[in-house]
């Protein structure tokens, strides 16, 4: 029996990357997936690849800063699968300008709506669920710019430490029903949004492992923290990132 056995699992950001490859680890531990990404073929595609591997998933195509498709996905979960047992607040955009340079304020708006506000909605929208089914896990996909301000731009660095905030604080909110919520801070991590940074050195050099993360090694930690291994931890935002954040 996995890990995860049973379990109904929503995963945002689920076409690539590690929303991915959550998907592809949750599925092949027991968990009925919803993939949810705003783009809905890359969304299918891993419902599809998940599927092959001998899982169970469904792809969703949403905007996860829009009320309505959060909804949506968590209908789809209930109507399909009979409830929401893991949250995995996974999608996110990417911002690497400072202050001093010519900051895009609507695009500012947008990273804090889809890396911050988005998390709180979702989180808000899927507890009702979780204690009709005793309880629930939720993971948030921080980064180590949410701990520290050496990664990622301004706006990115303020959506990153907004999502640790919103750990914490729902943490201590929802413990009494029996949900879990807890962060990963991934440092630098081979994905396709990062791929402009993908061959460049200094990023891990300042780490104790000198290499980049593969977007498995974050789902074997989203898997310990949806799953049971991680029963007694919650509020924890958790850097994976090869030592980058130790020293």
């Amino acid at each position: 029996m996995g890990l995860l056995e049973g379990k109904v699992a929503i995963i945002t950001g689920a076409g690539s990357g590690m929303g991915r490859a959550m998907a592809l680890r949750f599925a092949k531990e027991g968990a009925k997936v919803v993939a949810l990404d705003y783009a809905g073929d890359t969304a299918s595609a891993c419902a599809l690849e998940v599927t092959e591997a001998g899982g169970t998933c469904i792809g969703l195509s949403g905007d996860v800063s829009k009320e309505a498709d959060i909804d949506a996905a968590i209908k789809a979960a209930v109507d399909t699968f009979g409830g929401v047992d893991i949250l995995c607040n996974n999608a996110g955009i990417l911002d690497t300008l400072g202050i001093n340079d010519p900051v895009d304020w609507d695009y500012w708006d947008r990273v804090q709506a889809i890396n911050t506000k988005a998390a709180a909605m979702f989180i808000q929208k899927v507890v009702p669920f979780m204690v009709q089914r005793g309880g629930g896990s939720i993971v948030n996909t921080a980064s180590v710019a949410g701990l520290i301000a050496q990664a990622g731009g301004l706006s990115y660095t303020v959506s990153k430490h907004g999502l640790v905030g919103i750990t914490r604080h729902t943490a201590m909110d929802l413990g009494d029903m029996n949900i879990r919520v807890n962060a990963i801070c991934p440092g630098a991590i081979i994905t396709g949004m990062t791929k402009d940074f993908n061959e460049a050195p200094e990023l891990v050099q300042t780490g104790a492992i000198k290499r980049w993360g593969t977007a498995d090694e974050i789902a074997k930690v989203a898997l310990f923290l949806a799953s049971d291994l991680s029963s007694y931890v919650t509020g924890v935002a958790l850097p994976v990132d090869g030592g980058w954040t130790a020293h």
